[in-house]
């Protein structure tokens, strides 16, 4: 049996799948909307799908005969039925991995990569020594971070939907059904789809924070509550296999953090009050969770005094207990635990004021912090062990107090994001009523460091509450003043860091180490205190291109050395992948990130400081997306050392934590990229890396040259871009809760990276995860006739360089030119219009031809079959969309500003965002 033929034995279940929810859908759309709307939803994809296959020219233009005249309410049901159907087609792709995943495993296969088994071989292969892998855990950090400025675009109600749909289907998979049941499983597919048929598919008005807040709560309810103790508990047993002896004792090293509630950087609706409210709702998610716990582990440990022996620390939880009910005199577990519930929901009313929906029996006194729980319930579990039970003391009770470990009473730690401009503008207005300095603005850095380092030395506040201040710095230091009281509250994790977004200077960080001055979070004199990380984000080229020297400059300083000092000397560092890009295009953005990161490594070393690096991934490839496993392997040596943060995004938060499975895979994922990456010679497998460099710098700095000229150089681009994209009407979609740019104005500079990439990807072009490699390679091989070897080396050898170009290559693998030329019909100005399209066609013709010849391959996705599979099969139901989504901009923008036409618009964006999944 073929490779091909094997693959396609094995996608038969994706495929009886796809067909039984398409089926479902098509009755929906017949019994919903009527038999002729069904023949034209049906007639638009079989046509689709024959030109979409064979390239017919009459097809073409049959299905645009179909979708040209057809009515506006006509319009959204086609668009509708195109869209979901892509939503199912994603959730039984997703199921399928999970299937093929546990097939893997039944058959006792080796490990695959990515998996936790298959980096401990990795070490092994290595030679890396127990003591080793012990220290990575004791200093580890790996947290991916929930951000606030999604592009998730379908609603809660909608995804609720669409996790019923994969409960069913993993029921059909996992369980031999009889006739009625599977019937009846049949039919709650049925009801789950016409559910999904009847909800309102796009927001009425735009989310708020709150809103947002509440939506990644929802991920913890359904995925981390229970799959990262889960985790936790796989990789200690896994240890403890492999390194006999001593049991694994793992500290928290994995946590999901957020940026939801405390990230302010061009987002006027994140107040105090919302952090407050943030923490509130975060907090009674994560106690009714614990509530639940030791509600339902009273039920499961019923064990009679009569029958067996309890340890004293036992005793005394029980005679504590307020518990006096005689049917469980003897009873002492369940009345340790009534115990321990009431202290629970006494600590509820007295963080959030709220009270459990199942009363305690008594009043009791709070917990003053996650860990006295946890002390509680490890009694249980030590007495549990040594009485004969151990085995009770390793299910429910055991993934708890891991939980606890995990999330405390906070859930999740907020990381603090503000531009480096409102910081400054914050201090100056401070320095000013205070009589300090009349104009900090209009001060030289060196001055600025001067001053602040002056009042960093200084406990004189500068704040005075009798003194007058402008709005924005009154809301600024409002909100320095709620994290300190709400990490009083909640606890130090609840609120570790504080992030600088557009660091170009020191004085950037010593502004943000000023106000944490003013709120009592840092307390100078001869024994300094920080309480919160100070972390600088770079963002652009130049920025990128600097932050070492900024780094240190800032380590030389003894004030900020004393600081980082009393935090263990280690600094976090932020890179942004998405401003990188806009600002100089694929290449350059991920050569200057790489080179960063490695002169990084080298100040922290000389310096003596720790480095973390928290990489501000989309999750598109145009803002630092693709594989996690893969993109972690192209570090640069020493960049990762045990320690990553990485954002992650929009429709990617869905895609990869909305499904328990599907959650679990991606948290190992990023676990045992970073063992690897930590432990390896993963760099150097066949020579060295530095060997490359000079290549990647000429290259680089070439393709750096294209995109800017046709990004910023191009005269009309702006209007060209904004005419042949959807980036108005996203701007208009109740997508976020933040503006599309940062500023009122038309540039791109001023343009946010998310809505730039998103347009793009909306017209099927990509460009900013392709745009400028073609031409750098072309200039390049022109200077070195034999250079193709050298690129084929860099490609084998070098994982940076593979990753670089494999993201390439799934980006070229979505776009379509013909579709993007439809787009492009949308420029007024018809000279403007062939001009620039031109350079761009020319660019991708240029791009795939190198790409494909270093990669020594005749088309795209050679090495990944199943994805390129699942383009190939998305592509006749992505193109009416995109057909569609031009006839109604052209309305829209020709005066037509029916609602329904707006509505359709919108509902063309979600549709096709679904069908290319990592869109933004």
């Amino acid at each position: 049996m073929t490779d091909t033929t094997q693959d396609e034995t094995k996608d038969e279940p994706l495929r009886a799948d796809i067909r039984l929810l398409g089926r479902i859908l098509g009755d929906t759309v017949r019994e919903q909307e009527g038999e002729a709307i069904f023949d034209i939803v049906e007639r638009v994809r079989q046509t689709a799908i024959r030109f979409a296959r064979n390239g017919d020219p009459a097809a073409r233009a049959e299905l645009a005969a179909i979708l040209d005249p057809l009515s506006r309410d006509t319009t959204q049901v086609v668009v509708r039925a195109f869209s979901y159907f892509l939503q199912l087609a994603n959730i039984a792709e997703d199921q399928h991995h999970i299937r093929r995943r546990r097939a893997y495993d039944l058959a006792g296969s080796p490990p695959r990569e990515g998996s936790l088994p298959y980096a401990l071989d990795r070490l092994a292969e290595a030679g890396v020594e127990r003591a080793d892998v012990a220290d990575f855990f004791s200093r580890a950090l790996i947290s991916p971070v929930l951000t606030a400025h999604p592009t998730e675009v379908q609603r809660q109600s909608t995804l609720q939907s669409q996790r019923e749909i994969e409960r069913l289907l993993d029921v059909r998979d996992r369980q031999r059904l009889t006739p009625e049941e599977q019937a009846e499983n049949a039919a709650g597919l049925a009801r789950a789809v016409l559910t999904l048929w009847q909800t309102r598919m796009l927001r009425p008005v735009r989310l708020k924070v709150i809103d947002e807040v509440k939506s990644g709560i929802g991920y913890f309810a359904s995925t981390f509550f229970t799959e990262l103790p889960n985790l936790y508990i796989q990789a200690a047993e896994q240890l403890e296999a492999r390194y006999p002896g001593d049991r694994w004792v793992l500290p928290p090293f994995l946590r999901v953090g957020s940026w939801i509630g405390g990230d302010r950087d061009g987002n006027p609706f994140v107040t105090a009050e919302i952090l407050h409210e943030t923490l509130r709702l975060q907090s009674t998610a994560t106690l009714d969770f614990y509530l639940g716990e030791i509600h339902a582990l009273g039920a499961e440990l019923p064990m009679s005094s009569l029958l067996v022996k309890v340890s004293r620390e036992l005793e005394a939880l029980d005679e504590a207990s307020p518990d006096r009910s005689p049917q469980r005199a003897d009873e002492p577990y369940r009345r340790a635990l009534t115990g321990i519930y009431a202290r629970l929901a006494a600590t509820s009313r007295s963080f959030d004021h709220l009270e459990p929906l199942r009363h305690a029996v008594a009043d009791a006194e709070p917990y003053a912090c996650a860990g006295d729980l946890r002390d509680d319930l490890k009694i249980l579990a030590g007495s549990l062990q040594a009485n004969g039970s151990a085995l009770l003391a390793g299910g429910r009770l055991r993934r708890l107090l891991r939980a606890i470990q995990i999330f405390g009473f906070h859930l999740a730690p907020i990381d603090l994001r503000q531009n480096s401009e409102v910081h400054a503008r914050t201090v100056a207005d401070l320095l000013t009523a205070a009589g300090r300095c009349a104009d900090y603005s209009a001060l030289e850095e060196p001055a600025r460091i001067a001053l602040l380092l002056q009042e960093l030395g200084t406990p004189r506040p500068l704040y005075s509450p009798y003194l007058a201040y402008s709005e924005e710095t009154r809301g600024e230091l409002a909100i320095f003043f709620a994290a300190r009281e709400l990490r009083l509250r909640y606890g130090a994790a609840a609120l570790p860091n504080c992030i600088i977004s557009k660091t170009d200077g020191v004085s950037d960080l010593l502004e943000v180490a000023l106000l944490l001055k003013e709120s009592g979070l840092l307390r100078p004199g001869a024994d300094p205190r920080l309480e919160m990380n100070v972390i600088p984000l770079f963002e652009t080229i130049a920025d990128l291109q600097q932050a070492a020297t900024i780094m240190d400059t800032l380590f030389r300083l003894p004030v900020y050395r004393e600081l980082l000092a009393a935090r263990g000397c280690e600094q976090e560092i932020m890179l942004g992948y998405s401003d990188s890009n806009k600002d100089g295009g694929f290449l350059t953005s991920c050569w200057e990130l790489y080179r960063a990161e490695i002169e990084l490594a080298r100040v922290c070393r000389e310096h003596g400081m720790r480095l973390r690096i928290f990489h501000g991934r989309g999750g598109s490839v145009g803002r630092g997306g693709g594989p996690s496993y893969q993109a972690i392997l192209a570090q640069p040596a020493g960049a990762v050392s045990g320690q990553i943060r990485l954002t992650e995004q929009g429709e990617v938060i869905s895609s990869k934590y909305g499904n328990p499975g599907t959650g679990r895979r991606n948290l190992e994922v990023l676990l045992a990229a970073t063992l690897e990456a930590s432990l390896t010679d993963h760099e150097n497998r066949v020579e060295s890396a530095e060997a490359f460099h000079p290549v990647m710098d000429r290259l680089s700095d070439l393709a750096f040259r294209a995109y800017r000229r046709l990004v910023y150089e191009t005269e009309g681009f702006t209007q060209y871009f904004r005419q042949s994209t959807v980036v108005s009407e996203i701007a208009r979609l109740n997508i976020g809760s933040r503006p599309a740019s940062r500023k009122a104005t038309d540039r791109i500079e001023d343009l946010r990276a998310i809505p730039w990439v998103f347009s793009w990807a909306q017209c099927r072009l990509m460009l900013p995860g392709w745009y400028g490699f073609g031409s750098a390679v072309d200039a390049w091989l022109s200077d070195h006739p034999d250079g193709l070897a050298t690129l084929r080396r860099m490609f084998r050898a070098w994982p940076f360089f593979r990753t670089l170009l494999s993201n390439i290559d799934m980006v070229l693998a979505k776009t379509d030119l013909a579709i993007a030329s439809r787009y492009a019909e949308l420029v007024t100005d018809t000279a403007l219009r062939d001009r620039v399209f031109a350079l761009i066609r020319g660019e991708w013709e240029l791009t795939r031809r190198h790409l494909l010849a270093i990669e020594e391959q005749e088309g795209f996705l050679a090495d990944s079959p199943l994805l390129r599979r699942s383009i190939q099969q998305r592509f006749p139901y992505m193109d009416p969309l995109n057909h569609l989504q031009v006839e109604l901009l052209k309305r829209y923008r020709a005066g037509e500003t029916d609602e329904r036409v707006a509505r359709g618009i919108h509902l063309t964006i979600n549709g096709i965002a679904s069908g290319l999944r990592n869109s933004g």
